[in-house]
């Protein structure tokens, strides 16, 4: 169990609010479903887990809310108590063992039998009103499994003010689901008698003798029966005490509770208590007038039980007057605020209607202003849309319908694909087994007649074929050269691995370049930020550019008649050889950060490329570059075409085309000098 799975769970503790305990509860459900089907080990560690971070001590204190206002009432706290019972049943904490037994332990019992007196109350109340005694009867069993698994804690709850309060009941049922808690811890272990009271003990069997006298429910009486008998063969020492403390037993049980369906324990508790009492005469008036007595005895307590609840009949009056009041002006409240919403909804109806009303009326308007051809097309544009959002709706519902169709069969193929695939992993790994564990056999119809002829062959083979025997030198010096050749390898393929890198880096170095080349926009059309991409300070291609660019601006300057001969066809190759000077002279290294020939003036070149056109064309190389003669041929055919007209028209016309065909000229040679050592590249 990860840490982040109960960091929702801590956050919502952290409030400690009555309002957050349905949200725990439920985060607590979804854990423990998912961990009660995996390892026990798996749910040994939740529980740590949970005791570690507070969640236990916090489902102790969380029982003793009012569950009056909290959602869910009290079968979110019955839900609760059950969670916290199981999570202390069968846990040993691995740190603060003694924190658990002394505190945690102790303050759950006390929670849960807190709960159980207020369940029992509202049971009370409620005149056995099945849904809060079945919680009632669930938060009993909670106790039963917690006291259980710790009996240290039964003299603890057994002695408490709420379990007597719960033990003295008069209503039977809960007098029976109490009887049927001590019935399950003496079943369980019924030597924690030892280490109750006297006083205690004594007032059990008082209740339960009690119970027996006055009960006339068989299912009262069958719990009674059974638990004095529990009692009496856990300790012998009250089985001896119960016929001198509470004489006419025997007789009780055999009238009144013989025939109703338990004689079976009747006889073995008339039998266990009064084995070795002598016969003795049936003393019928004493047991007639002891009767009589108790019967005084209980009218009088009834009596003034009676005249105590009179006494406090005017303040119940009062409190009940005040609830109904209060109850009543909450009715108000609620339905001053419910009519409130209404009212609100109504007017925002209304605004609703009014704008669409308005909008309605606006389009009307506007379309008296649509021309009357336009009309038509207007409306079936609106019908097109009105059309589109229609058919989008239904085929979203009709997409979302037989994804609910399809999803329980998609379910079950998935799950038809896990356990065939599970199955054959076992029959795999069956076969493996099988074929790992089988015992060699060998060759049936083996004689000692077969072997020897066998064994004959091989040692004439071996004659015939004798084998060149190996020095024990030449051995040495074989594995000598093979390790030799093994290091020579390893130390080669490191570095061809690394330059095999490098080749790759290169090549999508240079593809990267030539897209960015190829998508760039025109000079007219760039802006400062498209521009940055292709700034470069290296030295040999800011030379060549920024000579590329002079011849440029001297072909444009010169007159269009001085074009038209051959000693202009290549504007570029009166300064070839300046450039291939400045290059072998700035002996620009790649692998420095700074050149000692680096020009601080931008140029329109990738950034990243001048590293590798620097190392695939250092010095001379750069010559190899094919000089680009479109722009002159083009300069000719419109001066030929163009000879009659204005020489300033055509002085601008060839400014323009210069600058378009300039822009042309340097894309196609960087896309050149790409290719060229994209080639180099694949050829290295």
């Amino acid at each position: 169990m990860s840490d982040s799975d109960l960091q929702p769970l801590i956050a919502a503790i952290a409030n400690k609010s009555e309002q957050t305990v349905p949200q725990v509860l439920l985060k607590l459900k979804d854990i423990l479903g998912r961990k009660s089907v995996e390892d026990d080990r798996d749910l040994e560690k939740l529980k740590q887990d949970l005791y570690t971070y507070g969640i236990l001590q916090y489902c102790s204190e969380s029982l003793n809310y009012g569950y009056e206002n909290i959602e869910g009432g009290y079968s979110t706290v019955t839900q609760m108590a059950e969670i916290l019972s199981s999570c202390c049943v069968g846990f040993h904490p691995v740190t603060n063992k003694e924190a658990f037994q002394n505190k945690v332990l102790p303050s759950a019992a006390d929670s849960l039998i807190s709960l159980a007196k207020r369940l029992m109350d509202k049971a009370v109340e409620d005149k056995g009103k099945a849904g809060t005694m079945c919680h009632f009867q669930k938060v009993m069993d909670s106790i039963c499994w917690l006291l259980k698994a710790h009996n240290q804690l039964i003299p603890q709850v057994l002695q408490s003010k709420q379990y007597e309060e719960i033990q003295l009941s008069e209503n039977e049922e809960t007098g029976v689901i109490s009887l049927l808690l001590l019935q399950n811890l003496l079943q369980a272990n019924g030597a924690f008698l030892s280490n109750i009271r006297h006083g205690t003990l004594k007032g059990i069997l008082d209740d339960i003798v009690y119970k027996l006298g006055c009960s006339s429910s068989p299912a009262a009486g069958r719990a009674a029966t059974k638990t004095l008998l529990l009692i009496a063969r856990s300790q012998r020492s009250i089985a001896e005490v119960v016929p001198e403390q509470y004489q006419g037993l025997d007789s009780l049980l055999k009238n009144e509770w013989t025939g109703k369906g338990f004689d079976t324990e009747v006889l073995q508790l008339i039998d266990l208590l009064y084995a070795g009492v002598s016969a003795r005469e049936p003393a019928e008036d004493s047991s007639e007038e002891k009767v009589k007595a108790a019967c005084v005895i209980q009218a009088t307590w009834r009596a003034f039980q009676t005249r105590k609840r009179m006494k406090k009949l005017p303040k119940a009056v009062s409190v009940l007057q005040r609830s109904f009041r209060e109850r009543r002006r909450l009715q108000e409240t609620q339905s001053q605020k419910r009519r409130a919403e209404e009212e609100l909804k109504y007017q925002v109806l209304l605004r609703r209607q009014r704008a669409l009303r308005e909008f309605r009326q606006r389009q009307l308007q506007l379309l008296e202003i649509v021309p009357a051809g336009q009309v038509d097309r207007f409306l079936g544009d609106l019908e097109l849309r009105a059309a589109v959002m229609i058919q989008k709706v239904w085929r979203g519902h009709r997409e979302r319908r037989n994804f609910r169709q399809h999803k329980q069969a998609l379910r079950q193929f998935k799950a038809a694909v896990t356990i065939q695939r599970t199955v054959l992993r076992f029959l795999k790994r069956q076969r493996a087994k099988r074929h790992r564990l089988s015992p060699w056999k060998g060759p049936k119809g083996l004689t000692d007649a077969r072997r020897t002829e066998l064994k004959k062959q091989v040692d004439e083979y071996i004659a015939l074929h004798p084998h060149a025997s190996v020095s024990l030198e030449g051995c040495r010096e074989l594995h000598q050269r093979t390790q030799e050749m093994l290091r020579q390898h390893l130390m080669r393929r490191d570095a061809d691995r690394r330059a095999e890198q490098h080749r790759q880096a290169l090549l999508a170095q240079i593809n990267t370049d030539l897209e960015l080349l190829t998508n760039a926009p025109a000079l007219g059309e760039a802006t400062e930020t498209e521009s940055s991409v292709f700034l470069s300070r290296s030295a040999p291609v800011a030379m060549r550019a920024r000579q590329s660019h002079n011849a440029l601006l001297q072909a444009a300057r010169c007159p269009w008649w001085k074009k038209l001969g051959d000693e202009l066809s290549d504007p570029e190759s009166a300064h070839k050889d300046s450039v291939d000077q400045h290059i072998s002279s700035s002996q620009y290294d790649p692998t420095s950060q700074q050149s000692s020939g680096a020009c601080a003036c931008p140029v329109w070149f990738p950034r990243r490329c001048k590293g590798a056109v620097s190392r695939l064309y250092p010095g001379d190389s750069l010559r190899k570059v094919p000089v680009q003669r479109t722009m002159l041929l083009k300069l000719k055919r419109q001066r030929e075409t163009k000879a009659a007209g204005d020489s300033e028209a055509r002085g601008a016309l060839l400014t323009s085309n210069t600058k378009s065909n300039g822009e042309t000229s340097l894309r196609r040679k960087l896309g050149r000098v790409g290719t060229s050592a994209r080639a180099t590249i694949h050829q290295g």
